[in-house]
Parts: C-alpha cells; sequence; structure tokens
C-alpha cells in the first residue's frame, strides 16, 4: 500500500515527515501530481531526486485567492521550476473555434478551472513577486514553443518571446532532464543564475554577443510591421531545432537580446532508460482521494517507447519539442515498465498502447549517421521517404513479441499513431520490405483493439503537400492491405481514418470531394478536427502570415468562423441536419457531380435548371434570359438563407 512519503512531497506536512526543514527545488506545475513517466513534473522531479536534490511539487496552486499555495513551502535553496503541464494551456481550455472547453483531462475528476491561461506567465510572475531573488527556470511544452517571437491564435497576434512576459530567469525547451540537471549543478556550485548564458537547450535574455556561425533572426518589432518576415524566422528555427548540431539563435524584442541556445543531441539509450527507470510509483498522490485523472487513466496501462518524430508534419509540434531524431529506449527497459504494468491491481491483462509520438518509428534512424548530421530536412518522410533512413520494423516486432510473452500479458494493443506510409516504403532491401509486410500482418491481426486508427488527415494532394503528408493513395493501398489482411483471419475489424479542416491551402471545394471520396469508401466520419493554429509550427506560420516559410508563396487558409464552418461541415454530409447546408454550398460550386457523389437521386437543380432555359428559348429567345436570371438569383439567395440558418443554430462538437 502507497503512502505520500512515497511520492515527492506536495505539502509542509509531507515535507517535515521526511525530515525536511527546505527544499531544495520546488516545482510548480498545471497538472494534477500523477507519478508517472508520462507526466513532465514527475519526470524532471524524479531526475533530480536521483541526483540527490530534495524536490517538492506544488500541483494546480491557487492564483486567485492569497497565494498561500505559493507561499506553503516556502523558498527553495536553489530554483523554483514552472510548468504549464504536459498540454498547452490554451489547446487545453479552448476549442479549435476558441470556445471554452468544460473539462480538463490533467485534473482530478476532469475539474476545468484549476488552471490560468498561460500558467506559465501567471505562476513566474506570482513568484517573482513574492521571492524576487529566487532563480525560476520556466519549462514545459507551453514555454518550450514560445521561446522565440510567435503567432498567439487565442488573442490573434504576435507575441514576442515569452520571456518577455513570464519574469522567468531561463526556460529549458524540449525533454529537460540533461538541462535542467546541469542547471541545478551550477547552482549548487555557486554560478549566478544571469551567468549561466551557455547552457544547451534553454533561452534567456541576455547582452548580446553574438559569434561566427550565430544565427540572427528579424526582430519581433520587423516581424510586426511584415508577416513575411516572421514566416521567414521560422524556417530558419525549425532547420535549427531539426539539426544534429544546430547553431545559436538571436532575437531582438521591445529593446531587449533574447538568445536560444542549440538543442544537445538524442538522448542516448542508456539515457533514456535511466529516465524511464526512476522509481515512479505509476499512480496519482493520495491527496486526490481516488478521482479519477482522465489523462491518466487513457495511459495507465501503456508504455512509451520512444522520443522524438521524424515525420515533420506541418500542423504538429512534437520534432519542435522532442526533436527529428529517435530515442529508442532498450527491449529489456520496455520489457521491466511492462511487467510493472501487469503488477498493477487493476491490470486486467490488456496493454493499451505500446507506442510512442508515433507507433512505429522505435529503434529507426539513418543508415548513415553522418548524412544525418549534416541533414536539416524537416522531415524524413516528406516529400519522400529519405534513402538514408532505415525502416526496418524486426526491432519493433521484437519488443512486440517479448511484452506479449510476459506473464499476465493477454494482448498489447498499439493506440498511438501508425506511420503507414513508413511501414510500406520500400527500403532497397528485400528482407526489410518483407519484415515490414509481417510487421503489418502482426499488426493488424494481433495489436488492433476492434479499431485501427490511423492518420491520412485530407484526400487532396495538394492540402496534403502542404501538411507534409504522403498522397492518398497510399492510405487506399493501406486499406486495401487492412481489408485483405482482416479477410485472410476471419476478422471484423474498423479503419478509423482521422482528419483536418481548415488547414492551409484547403479550401471548401477540398472538403466536399474529402466528403464524396471517404462515402465512396464506406467511411462515416468520426475523428474529424478542425485545424488549430499553435505556436512553432509551419502550419500556424502560414496561417498567421500567408506566406509558406520554406517557398515564400502565398497560401490560401480560411480564417473566420464562418469559412470554417463551411469546411467543416462536409464530415457531416450523413447527418440530416447538415444535407440543405451542404446542398446549398454544392450549388454555388457547380459540382452537380458531387451532389450526386453524396445525395444520389437528389433533384438536380442545374439539369433542371438548363431544361426549362432550352425550353423557353424555344419560345420567347430574348424572354429567356431575363427569366433564366430571374430564377438564379432566387435559388442564390434561397441557399444564403438556409447556409447562414444552418450557421446559426447548428451546434458543433469541440475538436
Amino acid at each position: 500500500m502507497l503512502s505520500k512519503s512515497d511520492f515527492l512531497p506536495t505539502s509542509r506536512d509531507e515535507m517535515e515527515a521526511l525530515g525536511w526543514d527546505q527544499a531544495d527545488i520546488i516545482i510548480f506545475s498545471g497538472d494534477a501530481y500523477v507519478d508517472h513517466p508520462s507526466f513532465g513534473a514527475a519526470v524532471i522531479g524524479r531526475t533530480l531526486q536521483k541526483a540527490g536534490y530534495r524536490v517538492a511539487i506544488v500541483p494546480q496552486p491557487n492564483w486567485r485567492d492569497d497565494l498561500r499555495d505559493f507561499k506553503k513551502l516556502g523558498a527553495p535553496r536553489l530554483f523554483f521550476g514552472v510548468s504549464a503541464g504536459a498540454m498547452d494551456s490554451m489547446v487545453n481550455h479552448y476549442t479549435a473555434n476558441r470556445r471554452l472547453r468544460h473539462d480538463d483531462a490533467y485534473t482530478a475528476g476532469g475539474r476545468h478551472g484549476m488552471r490560468p491561461d498561460m500558467p506559465t506567465i501567471v505562476y513566474s510572475r506570482i513568484l517573482k513577486n513574492l521571492y524576487p531573488d529566487v532563480p525560476v527556470i520556466a519549462g514545459g511544452i507551453e514555454a518550450s514553443l514560445r521561446r522565440v517571437a510567435h503567432y498567439d491564435y487565442w488573442e490573434d497576434r504576435l507575441r514576442p518571446s515569452i520571456l518577455l512576459d513570464a519574469p522567468a530567469d531561463m526556460v529549458t525547451y524540449g525533454m529537460g532532464e540533461r538541462t535542467i540537471l546541469e542547471i541545478a549543478s551550477r547552482l549548487e556550485r555557486g554560478e549566478k543564475i544571469k551567468d549561466m548564458t551557455d547552457v544547451q537547450q534553454t533561452a534567456l535574455i541576455t547582452d548580446k554577443a553574438v559569434a561566427e556561425g550565430d544565427i540572427v533572426l528579424h526582430s519581433f518589432e520587423e516581424c510586426l510591421k511584415n508577416k513575411k518576415l516572421q514566416a521567414l524566422n521560422f524556417r530558419h528555427v525549425e532547420e535549427e531545432s531539426n539539426k544534429y548540431s544546430g547553431s545559436v539563435i538571436w532575437q531582438e524584442a521591445n529593446g531587449k537580446w533574447i538568445k536560444v541556445n542549440p538543442m544537445l543531441p538524442p538522448m542516448t539509450t542508456e539515457e533514456i532508460d535511466a529516465s524511464f527507470d526512476l522509481p515512479y510509483t505509476r499512480v496519482p498522490h493520495p491527496r486526490y482521494k481516488g478521482k479519477t485523472i482522465p489523462a491518466y487513466d487513457m495511459i495507465r496501462h501503456s508504455v512509451c517507447m520512444h522520443r522524438g518524430c521524424f515525420g515533420g508534419c506541418a500542423f504538429c509540434t512534437i520534432s519542435a519539442h522532442q526533436g527529428k531524431f529517435i530515442a529508442s529506449r532498450s527491449k529489456e527497459s520496455i520489457v521491466r515498465e511492462a511487467r510493472k504494468v501487469t503488477q498493477m491491481e487493476d491490470f486486467k491483462g490488456y496493454i493499451s498502447d505500446l507506442g510512442g509520438p508515433s507507433a512505429n518509428m522505435y529503434a529507426m534512424g539513418g543508415k548513415d549517421k553522418n548524412i544525418c548530421r549534416k541533414c536539416v530536412r524537416p522531415s524524413c518522410l516528406h516529400p519522400k521517404p529519405c534513402r538514408n533512413l532505415d525502416n526496418n520494423h524486426s526491432p519493433l516486432l521484437d519488443v512486440y513479441h517479448a511484452v506479449d510473452a510476459l506473464p499476465g500479458v493477454k494482448k498489447s494493443f498499439i493506440g498511438s499513431g501508425v506511420r503507414y506510409d513508413l511501414a510500406m516504403a520500400p527500403s532497397g532491401s528485400q528482407d526489410t520490405d518483407r519484415t515490414n509486410r509481417d510487421y503489418l500482418r502482426e499488426l493488424i491481426t494481433d495489436h488492433v483493439s476492434g479499431r485501427l486508427k490511423v492518420a491520412p488527415e485530407h484526400t487532396s494532394d495538394e492540402v496534403l503537400m502542404c501538411m507534409r503528408k504522403p498522397t492518398f493513395d497510399q492510405f487506399r493501398k493501406f486499406k486495401r492491405i487492412f481489408d485483405r489482411t482482416n479477410a485472410e483471419a476471419g476478422l471484423r475489424q474498423q479503419l478509423i481514418p482521422y482528419f483536418i479542416s481548415s488547414h492551409p491551402a484547403c479550401r471548401e471545394e477540398n472538403m466536399a470531394e474529402l466528403a464524396a471520396i471517404t462515402k465512396d469508401l464506406n467511411f462515416q466520419l468520426e475523428q474529424v478536427q478542425d485545424f488549430t493554429p499553435t505556436p512553432m509550427t509551419v502550419a500556424t506560420e502560414i496561417y498567421y502570415s500567408g506566406y509558406h516559410p520554406y517557398t515564400g508563396e502565398r497560401v490560401f487558409t480560411a480564417r473566420t468562423e464562418k469559412e470554417k464552418l463551411a469546411q467543416r461541415q462536409f464530415f457531416f454530409w450523413w447527418k440530416p441536419e447538415s444535407r440543405m447546408s451542404i446542398l446549398a454550398e454544392l450549388r454555388k460550386m457547380h459540382r452537380p457531380d458531387l451532389i450526386q457523389a453524396l445525395y444520389p437521386g437528389n433533384r438536380n437543380d442545374f439539369s433542371n435548371s438548363t431544361n426549362r432555359t432550352n425550353k423557353t428559348n424555344r419560345t420567347n429567345k430574348s424572354n429567356k434570359s431575363n427569366k433564366s436570371n430571374k430564377t438564379n438569383r432566387s435559388d442564390k439567395s434561397d441557399d444564403i438563407k438556409e447556409t447562414n440558418k444552418t450557421h446559426n443554430t447548428k451546434k458543433h462538437k469541440r475538436s
């Protein structure tokens, strides 16, 4: 039976029970405290504890009252750590249409309102006001992705580096274990935080000291005047983030200089094993008295096998935060964690996910590492898989077999997103191609819990090119493999595709075609979402600036709520309440082919109008034109009325 002493302390009583009069480091987190390797505050806390530091956590402090939560543990000996949590707070709080969500998956009971918007800023300001002489180190995905000037979708404006708004002494970005240990060690030795300007994977405000090879971005003020400069800035940031050894980046904002030190090389297998092997209890802190924490329930019986993703999808922040290069755990470490899962009281024999940022990139990388060290490509898969990429799925199959052989494991499922294009890509090796076919067969027959979720994201080649995703033909091929494998195995499993509307380069007509194509494939779409601009993605920079950062060309993007709803409605062509609005839009597009595809047998207004016009022409040619124009204007007006009515009354699910 676990007690509070098995966790990092969260209160003065818990500290005193351990015999502490003061903590070395106190971490303030926007999430509930779950002592599990999937929750960043726990990872950083346990990492520092392993190094000999006294670490306490204050989860979800109350920022509205007399600030007693910020005072209850006093000042730490070394520094405060601040994190908004495992998820960007603004995505956590708001839908793609900027509507407030009613729950929070990272809070006990799913309760909303336990953290402010932008906790990194709010917590840092409070701590600096209360303890001005104590260093504040900000980390986590929220701070990480805002280390330079960035577009804020929720305020619809460009903002400077978060360091201009959050009075933190330093931001650690990306995976923080090695960085936070260096900071703690140097503070322990008596070094001042203001003098630590060279710590890799950090950003800070400091005096300008540009060295040869450094990159100086256009200033925040210049980007405010010229959006295209912001897009050009992003290309530099992304390329340096994806390098094995990047350059120092500088940016001026409000008369101050932001220095972004390069990312560290990927973690070694030994380093990432050490992080996952820390003594986590793997459960929420007893303070929650058994209340459900939805995010924890989702992953409690899962195992993460690696970090990083080389997919480079235009709308995704994973590579910006975790890096492009894969850091994989050893098979032995994965099996050790899986064994711990089997020993949990509520374990019923099913591992819910053996995955990662992408489920099937485990142990993959370049055949020639020297080529990788020089590479600046943001994606190893787009526009075509890199010839240097080793996509052999054999190590992954080996892990599957080892986990499935554990006593108590009935089945292991793959719940993370699978890059089917990675498994299908020709490798140049017959043995590897054979192994990859075996992987797909085993995935489908042995590791799907009735439904396999994949993410083609769209059907339009133009949109998919902008997304950095493979063509839809690739999905068609995979579907044939999925259907054939199910038939051969006597299974009746479902393939669930994910799609995005309103992504840059996507127009209404593209969404209408997506609806017709997916209907033809017998899909009634469920897993759909509107594009949400989040900091430090290619798609967000296009959304804000109107320009593609790599080509400099203009790219259309739906921006108004009306435009977005018009695109989104095509996901739900099968709903009766959507029919009239969709028909109206298709008529305006002059796409009778799509009307027939979605609603076969529907009265074809185009042909009927033509017949009426021809008949009138035979009797009175001059009158024909006037009559026809009147009819067309009337139809158009009715369509607009119906469209507006639908947009105003229809309730849309959150993405």
